[in-house]
């Protein structure tokens, strides 16, 4: 296929863009800066789509970001921005594109459900708008919706599916690359309470869940991209510290993660939601990295 991808430079979107290279598909990028094999977002908006057969968008600063930089209204904003408006420019971009792609794709996350220790999610549980994060979910993925499409994704007449994955893991990214130092110095252990959940994903599980979706005609609406297992913070701690072999004895208060990260930021590691991924296990999906410990051993191998 020829897959145009919103935010394909980045950890995730990386790791997707070989993946899909791999599998025989052709891949354009949607970027802020020109170059071979890409189009920008000025270019997007001025010429339209390129012909493909599939987009997909999975641009958006870190959710996490700097830790050095403060949270503010205006960082808040970036962060709405580079979801929100990109999202809405390649829908633009798809719906005015003659032929149509097949296939259109979002990547959010599990931010979309209400935080919980005690509620199990599947890809048909309603969102939640008590913070930040699920709010701005619900608004990156409403701007994925296309005009004819006011009943959601399986409304859609382009083929719409939005995966919402959770903690990514992987190499030179994601979460454990911010937290693991601390391990290193044996000064690892879970933050807070330790007992919220920690919906978590191998980065190659959500590149391949991804391509899944895109290969699969099948596949429509949501897809949670989450490993099986229900896991808490605590068990993320403890075995990360055995993949480092190193003691993970000393829980990080919430002051102080909030301190660290800003509360708005600390929200997202001390509050937690149990997420299955009910709908991609039923679509034909088997995953890579099931298990936690073997995933982090990977990562930190």
């Amino acid at each position: 296929m020829r897959v145009v991808v919103g935010g394909g430079s980045g950890f995730v979107g990386s790791a997707l863009c070989r993946l899909l290279g791999s599998r025989g598909h052709t891949v354009t990028l949607v970027s802020r800066s020109p170059g071979s094999g890409r189009v920008t977002w000025g270019q997007l908006e001025a010429r339209g789509l390129p012909p493909c057969d599939a987009a997909l968008n999975l641009a958006g600063l870190p959710a996490l970001g700097d830790p050095r930089r403060r949270w503010s209204p205006e960082l808040s904003a970036e962060l709405r921005g580079s979801r929100v408006e990109t999202t809405a420019a390649l829908a633009r971009a798809v719906w005015a594109a003659r032929p149509r792609p097949r296939t259109w794709l979002l990547v959010t996350g599990v931010g979309y459900y209400r935080p919980s220790r005690t509620a199990r999610y599947t890809e048909d549980s309603p969102g939640g708008d008590s913070d930040l994060w699920a709010r701005l979910v619900a608004a990156w993925e409403a701007a994925a919706t296309l005009p004819e499409s006011p009943g959601g994704p399986q409304a859609s007449p382009v083929r719409h599916v939005v995966v919402r994955p959770g903690v990514v893991l992987g190499k030179g990214g994601g979460i454990v690359s911010r937290v693991s130092w601390p391990f290193r110095l044996g000064l690892g252990g879970p933050m807070g309470s330790g007992t919220q959940p920690f919906p978590w994903v191998h980065v190659d599980d959500l590149a391949g869940i991804v391509a899944h979706a895109l290969e699969t005609p099948s596949v429509c609406g949501v897809l949670n991209a989450v490993a099986p297992g229900a896991v808490t913070n605590a068990d993320f701690a403890r075995e990360l510290g055995r993949a480092l072999r190193r003691p993970a004895l000393l829980p990080m208060p919430s002051w102080l993660v909030n301190a660290a990260l800003g509360r708005e930021r600390g929200l997202l590691l001390l509050r937690g939601q149990r997420v299955s991924p009910q709908r991609t296990l039923a679509s034909g999906y088997r995953f890579k990295f099931p298990e936690l410990a073997a995933a982090l051993q990977e990562v930190v191998s």
